[in-house]
């Protein structure tokens, strides 16, 4: 339940020594405040007067008030220790996947990681504030009391410490089927934040293909299996909860028994017996607190190991070994026995290509040929396996993820983000200091004259979510003029930009991608064979391989071309 890696948490000593000190005070006064009570019981049943029992009350009143301040303490100090680190988590976390990006994300999937972030952060502080006091508690609260307790009758201390490692054992027991429970139940709800986000980002699509109830109904199945793993856990941990509390209860009723005919016998006074007897629960207390927050405790060590591993991930040194100050007409890239796998599974295979200045290159494949995993590894957004074989301009490179590279060049996915602000500053996302000029030609270029005079203020009109809604061409232009207006990077990545519009509409963005083409090295992924007449090169794929790659006219009048293959399979309504 303890993780060994709380200790490496900055601050931790200090804090640990705080909770030290403080639990060791609130134990002195737990003894004290039993003490005094049994006191002031003593002398009533003597028949004392209540003037006689001041003392031992005020004592009373003054040890209650302590312990119960020292609880508010340390938590104000756990909380505050609590807060700092989940924040400096939280921290280290966007910056790990500013760093890291799609490895990360097609690791743990979207859902996974936005958890992380945001409900997972939480579990985690819940988990600081709750496991330090619980096992500080747990490791001085019992024996400071036991020590009282055998002052007071060595035998019933006898007792109740050989009592004690029974119950640890039972609560062990139970607490590993607690665990194997959570785990189910945490992974579990890893799978259903990732579906229910793939989800959301798929709900247009799968509207337009009529699946949006299936897939809806998909969803309720997973929350269905999140919610009986979650019952399942509770069931073990109520039943654990009860198992502790029946024998810690039944152990304070042996002592009583025992206490009992101690006093019947004349073997011992009333007053340590009824010290005893108000210090046995607070012996068992501490491990009773343990197991009513132990199911909170597992959530949070499950989302502390979840933080931990993606920090954990290792981030790439060699990101600055290309030295490329600016792509020109005679650049070349080279790429040899390219090969990537995703989890242990080959994805692309043994891929040979040049690219040379300012071609444009087509990239043509059925669905799951690894067309967006060629574009995700030349952009250096995945990393290839070792064994390949990258060049630009004669520099060997272990991959693409380096900066001078990725400098160079544009990516435009099918869907490009819209952020909620102004659609003037969407347009200079990249390229904030565009002059007014270079602005307005850019939107011309890019086709948005009308939408922005349409716009109530222009470009000072907010766009994105919470804003004006664009439509699918639209979000398209704004990334065209996104393109249009920084003249340095002259590497064009598009990844099916159009594969969601209607033909219209991509033949009206197609006239306005044009003139973009020229004089950048253009590569375009598509399942639209009409962009051929646009490029001069084309790499066919299947199944992660490079089966053909040519000029496109060329291949086209090869009968037996697997370009043809894809064309028929294309008229035949086969889904690329």
């Amino acid at each position: 339940m303890f993780d060994r890696r709380l200790l490496a948490l900055p601050k931790i000593k200090v804090t640990l020594l705080y909770l030290i000190v403080l639990t060791g005070i609130q134990a002195l006064a737990i003894v004290g405040q039993g003490i005094s009570l049994s006191q002031a019981l003593v002398w009533l049943w003597e028949g004392k007067g209540l003037s006689s029992i001041t003392i031992p009350v005020l004592l009373f009143a003054l040890f209650f008030g302590l312990r119960q301040l020292l609880v508010v303490v340390k938590n104000y100090v756990m909380a505050n220790f609590a807060d700092q680190t989940v924040e400096n988590y939280r921290i280290a976390l966007l910056e790990k996947y500013a760093k890291l990006g799609s490895p990360l994300i097609a690791k743990f999937g979207t859902g996974q990681a936005v958890s992380v972030l945001a409900a997972g952060l939480d579990n985690v502080k819940n988990y600081f504030q709750l496991i330090l006091i619980k096992v500080g508690d747990l490791s001085i609260i019992p024996w400071i009391v036991l020590i009282a307790i055998t002052y007071f009758k060595w035998i019933q201390g006898l007792f109740l410490l050989l009592i004690f490692p029974v119950i640890i054992i039972f609560f062990i027991i139970l607490g590993l089927a607690a665990q194997k429970k959570a785990d189910d139940e945490y992974q579990n709800f890893k799978n259903l934040n990732n579906r229910f986000v793939d989800g959301l980002r798929g709900l247009p699509t799968l509207k337009q293909l009529g699946l949006s109830r299936a897939y809806g109904q998909e969803i309720y199945q997973i929350s269905e299996d999140y919610r009986k793993t979650t019952m399942r856990t509770l069931i073990i941990a109520i039943t654990s909860t009860f198992a502790l509390d029946f024998f810690t209860t039944l152990s304070i009723a042996v002592l009583a028994v025992f206490l009992g005919l101690d006093l019947l016998n004349g073997r011992m006074t009333l007053f340590p017996a009824l010290s005893i007897l108000i210090l046995a629960p607070e012996y068992f207390l501490p491990l009773r607190s343990f197991a009513d927050d132990y199911h909170a405790t597992l959530d949070g060590k499950n989302a502390y190991a979840e933080v931990l591993e993606v920090l954990d991930m290792p981030e790439m040194t060699d990101q600055n070994q290309l030295h490329l100050a600016e792509w020109r007409a005679t650049s070349n890239l080279q790429v040899k026995n390219l090969n990537f796998s995703y989890q242990d599974q080959p994805n692309l295979v043994d891929l040979n290509f040049d690219l040379r200045g300012y071609e444009r290159v087509a990239i043509v494949g059925e669905s799951g040929s690894g067309k967006s995993t060629l574009l995700n590894l030349l952009g250096g957004q995945l990393l290839p396996q070792v064994d390949s074989q990258i060049s630009i301009d004669g520099q060997e490179l272990p991959h693409l993820a380096q900066q001078d590279w990725q400098k160079q060049f544009f990516y435009l996915p099918q869907a490009p983000y819209i952020f909620h602000a102004s659609l003037k500053d969407n347009l200079t996302f990249y390229y904030p200091q565009a002059d007014q000029k270079a602005l307005d030609l850019a939107i011309k270029q890019a086709g948005l004259t009308e939408l922005v005079a349409e716009l109530p203020d222009g470009l000072a009109t907010i766009v994105g979510e919470g804003g004006r809604q664009l439509s699918g061409g639209q979000v398209q232009r704004v990334a065209l003029a996104r393109m249009f207006l920084d003249p340095r990077r002259r590497v064009l990545l598009f990844d099916e930009p159009t594969a969601h519009l209607d033909v219209q509409t991509e033949l009206a963005l197609k006239e306005s991608m044009a003139p973009l083409f020229e004089d950048h090295l253009v590569l375009f992924a598509t399942h639209r064979l009409h962009w051929l007449k646009q490029m001069d090169y084309v790499l066919v794929m299947r199944d992660g391989h490079l089966v053909e790659q040519g000029q496109p006219a060329v291949l086209l009048a090869q009968a037996d071309s697997q370009l043809n293959v894809l064309r028929d399979a294309l008229h035949q309504g086969v889904k690329l």
